[in-house]
């Protein structure tokens, strides 16, 4: 068998589709996989990693502004579908496969529609509470829409090709306990709290927790590990803002990395988490049952993140507040009280594992069997 992948750039896009693809490989270890994508960074460095051959298909995405250079951006968005819808057919024509895979991303469009119109089993997978435009528009021609919250069926084309099946997440988020993680990690005594707000940084949210860390450096309340994102250069700048704020130095509770490279673990030690709201990392937070407070992006298109926060929110398990009200302050005070309060903590963490689905990718995996073995 031969399946193909479309995903776009964000690691919310990428790691479901590798996730996916590594259990059909283990399945069929004999199988062909590719994976079509749009030339961009992540892309590059995810999927050569995880042992996937990488095809690139020449397709940009639209931008709603009206500046000028968003406007030349368009209209070149415009030249390269017709570009894409060809590439997209000469790359099924060579590659044949028996099932396409979409999990959003604008490389998608030409690749799913493209598959659609050769008879070839198609499925495309929105981890969103509310559909991107890609998915939306997908939905009217693929076989199936796999979706991660059951409202997002409302907003598809063809409901009844709708299957909630949850959002796929990494086998290192289900390894070990909570008590297990710890050990691990040597962070046990204190309640842990993580934080991190993208691989890139978010420059105001790093700000933030600046304050975060003098308070708790000086209180030693909690265990606290933060991710500045951004690697070295992330870090550099931490140190900073820390130097501003009359701290110069950590204490033991205190841990500054720049990516946390073994995340799996890190969240399963976690008492509470700090964090956006994008849907793979919410997958995460809910497989694993933790209580969270989400800062969604502002910057994200359709408001994802504030839908999607919202929906963990209303459900019990978290606590959600907005970028442009929130500081560091805020952020410790909220967090303390939440660990002070173990009835509270602990109904947030029964209310997210309630949303969870742990058995995501099998899920998916099943339903893009049952579409080749219709066909």
């Amino acid at each position: 068998m031969r399946f193909l992948f479309a995903c776009g750039g964000t690691a919310g896009h990428i790691n479901p589709a590798l996730a996916v693809a590594g259990r059909l490989r283990e399945l069929f270890p004999e199988a062909g996989f590719l994976f079509a994508g749009a030339g961009r960074v992540l892309e590059r460095r995810l999927i050569p990693a995880a042992g996937f051959q990488l095809a690139n298909i020449t397709i940009t995405g639209i931008r709603r502004g009206l500046s000028p250079a968003d406007i030349r951006h368009n209209l070149k968005t415009v030249k390269n579908l017709s570009v894409a819808a060809r590439e997209s057919r000469e790359l099924l024509e060579r590659f044949r496969p028996d099932a396409v895979f979409g999990t959003g991303g604008y490389v998608c469009w030409p690749v799913l529609r493209a598959a659609a119109k050769m008879g070839i089993p198609t499925a495309v997978h929105e981890s969103n509470a509310v559909p991107g435009l890609t998915a939306r528009m997908l939905s009217a021609y693929v076989d199936k829409t796999m979706v991660a919250f059951p409202s997002a069926a409302a907003h598809c084309k063809k409901p009844e090709r709708v299957v909630l099946t949850g959002t796929p997440v990494r086998e290192d988020f289900l390894r070990y306990t909570r008590e297990e993680a710890k050990r691990k990690l040597g962070l046990q005594g204190k309640p842990l709290v993580v934080s991190f707000w993208g691989s890139l940084g978010a420059d105001n949210m790093n700000g933030m927790m600046a304050e975060f860390i003098r308070l708790n450096a000086r209180s030693g309340a909690m265990l606290h590990l933060h991710a500045t994102g951004n690697g070295d250069t992330g870090l550099e700048k931490m140190r900073e803002r820390l130097g501003k704020v009359n701290v110069y130095g950590l204490p033991e509770w205190e841990n500054l990395r720049g990516y946390i490279d073994n995340m799996g673990t890190v969240m399963t030690a976690a008492d509470l988490i700090l964090c956006r709201a994008g849907a793979s990392t919410l997958a995460e937070i809910t497989a694993l049952g933790r209580a969270c407070i989400l800062v969604p992006s502002p910057n994200v298109t359709n408001d994802q993140q504030t839908k999607n926060a919202r929906e963990l929110e209303k459900a019990g398990g978290a606590v959600v507040l907005t970028e442009d009200t929130c500081t560091g302050e805020i952020l410790y005070n909220t967090a303390s009280a939440l660990l002070r309060d173990r009835d509270r903590l602990t109904a947030m963490e029964n209310a997210s594992r309630a949303l969870g689905v742990t058995d995501a990718c099998d899920r998916i995996v099943n339903e893009i069997l049952d579409l080749v073995k219709d066909r």
